[in-house]
């Protein structure tokens, strides 16, 4: 019987011990740690998802010692082991970021641009359009909780109407919080207050183009300045009076003409001499003849950049037009000092969401659609005035710097 040879038994190799340091990193590092590995240096390749790729790059980078392989930016990633050691893995996200080894700064860029708007400050040019006596001067003065616009009351006895549309811009300079706004409200003092209203949108329409000219103008210029100053109208309240009704004719035709060159937002004066049935009523109806005339009023449904924003708009677009209370007095209620309108039968709160829809206008007008409102007149009206004037006249010639100081004065 022969002998039965059993088979050969090898032995495992030994495990290196794991130096002191090696698997934490120190307080001051910022890269990973790194593992163990059979390797030449010690130090075995990390799963290849976890491999991170350098930005841009296409190719593959070599590790010092063969352990870790390629990282080549293709979309999906594998691991094929090679002789010699050698690993492939790629992993590409969906937003084709990469992982970075270490902090670089990137996250500063919005605070270096938030100190550099600190020191030049904003522009904000909002234009207020309705007949005498529905509160505009009032509405803009509580806003911004000053008194920016030209009057907070109706006409003197001494003093005439005008008879044509007349245009008047008053600038002030407000601060907040370190951040400073050259606000500038212009004012339509005559719309709408004659036996024939005619073309009264005529003097409006030319004022907002006018506005577009000079900026157009500065921007043609060989010597152009560092900051051109912008007086171009980025928002425009109309009033539309607290009827219960209907829109009038004079509300359809002024913005139906004037909403693709300017921002408007329709907003309903006085809401507190309607009840909360009529206000809602008042609203829908308002809503449906808008639509109905072809009207698009600010955020315009085609503007919105992405589903988040789309979702913001067509709430607003559902509570639009804001049925509003204004007032630049004080009253106590409950202690507490509240901006409001004093009637027999208690006090109108103006910032009171029971009461009246001013909140919600302030916080769309100015805590998150002011800048929107800038963008959309810079990108969308602007633009279209700009490139109508430039296909007619065949582009503008620079004009010299006396040419625009005689235009501004």
């Amino acid at each position: 019987m022969s002998d039965i040879v059993p088979p050969e038994v090898r032995p495992k190799p030994a495990v290196p011990a794991k130096p002191p340091n090696v698997g934490a990193p120190s307080p001051s590092s910022p890269f990973p740690p790194q593992g163990l590995g059979v390797g030449g240096g010690g130090i075995s390749a990390p799963p290849p998802s976890a491999i991170p790729v350098p930005i841009g790059s296409h190719g593959g980078s070599h590790s010092v010692g063969h352990g870790i392989g390629h990282s080549v930016s293709h979309a999906g990633s594998h691991a094929a082991p090679h002789s010699g050691g050698h690993g492939h893995g790629g992993s590409h996200s969906s937003s084709g970021g990469s992982t970075l080894l270490g902090y670089i700064g990137i996250d500063t860029i919005i605070e270096q641009m938030r100190k550099k708007t600190m020191k030049t400050g904003f522009d904000f040019n909002i234009m207020v359009v309705g007949h005498s006596g529905l509160g505009k001067s009032t509405l803009v003065n509580t806003l911004f909780k000053s008194q920016v616009s030209r009057r907070s009351a109706g006409w003197a006895r001494d003093e005439k109407i005008p008879k044509t549309v007349e245009i008047k811009a008053v600038s002030h300079v407000i601060e907040e919080g370190g951040v400073k706004m050259k606000l500038t409200v212009v004012d339509t003092p005559g719309f709408g207050d004659q036996i024939n209203n005619d073309n009264c949108w005529e003097p409006i329409s030319k004022y907002i183009n006018e506005q577009y000219e000079k900026f157009l103008k500065e921007e043609v210029n060989i010597t152009r300045k560092k900051r051109i100053p912008d007086t171009r109208v980025h928002c425009c309240l109309y009033f539309i009076s607290p009827t219960g009704h209907s829109l009038r004719q004079l509300d359809t035709e002024f913005m139906k003409r004037l909403s693709h060159s300017v921002n408007i937002i329709p907003v309903i004066a006085k809401a507190d001499t309607l009840t909360i049935e009529e206000r809602q009523e008042f609203k829908q109806r308002v809503r449906k003849e808008l639509e109905m005339s072809g009207i698009e009023f600010y955020p315009q449904k085609e503007f919105d950049d992405d589903m988040e924003d789309k979702s913001d708009n067509d709430k607003i677009r559902e509570a639009m037009p804001f049925a509003v209370v204004g007032s630049d007095k004080e009253y106590q209620v409950n202690g507490k000092p509240v901006l409001g309108r004093k009637t027999a039968w208690g006090i109108v709160e103006v910032e009171n969401p029971n009461h009246c829809e001013f909140a919600q206008l302030r916080d769309f007008l100015i805590r998150s659609h002011l800048q929107d409102l800038k963008e959309v007149t810079h990108n969308i009206h602007y633009e279209t005035y700009r490139a109508k004037r430039l296909n007619e006249n065949g582009g503008l010639h620079p004009i010299s710097s006396a040419d625009t100081q005689e235009s501004n004065l």
